[in-house]
């Protein structure tokens, strides 16, 4: 389950990297109200970009940390 962390907390900062194009916490929070209600598609769906970078970071500390749905 360690790798499902992994993966969900590596796609994390690929896509913070993707929208602010740092992943310093200060750039980031500095833009982040600039890209409040944004959206990208993603198979057809429009998905809110700090949602989805917020859920997959989420993913990632639940993933490393073994909390419910994740642990063995």
């Amino acid at each position: 389950m360690n790798r499902v962390g992994d993966f969900g907390f590596g796609l994390g900062i690929f896509a913070c990297f993707y929208v602010f194009q740092s992943v310093e916490f200060e750039t980031i929070f500095a833009l982040a109200p600039l890209y409040a209600n944004q959206t990208f598609s993603f198979f057809n769906f429009e998905v809110d970009q700090l949602t989805c970078i917020c859920m997959l970071l989420f993913v990632g500390a639940v993933g490393k940390s073994s909390q419910i749905g994740l642990h063995t």
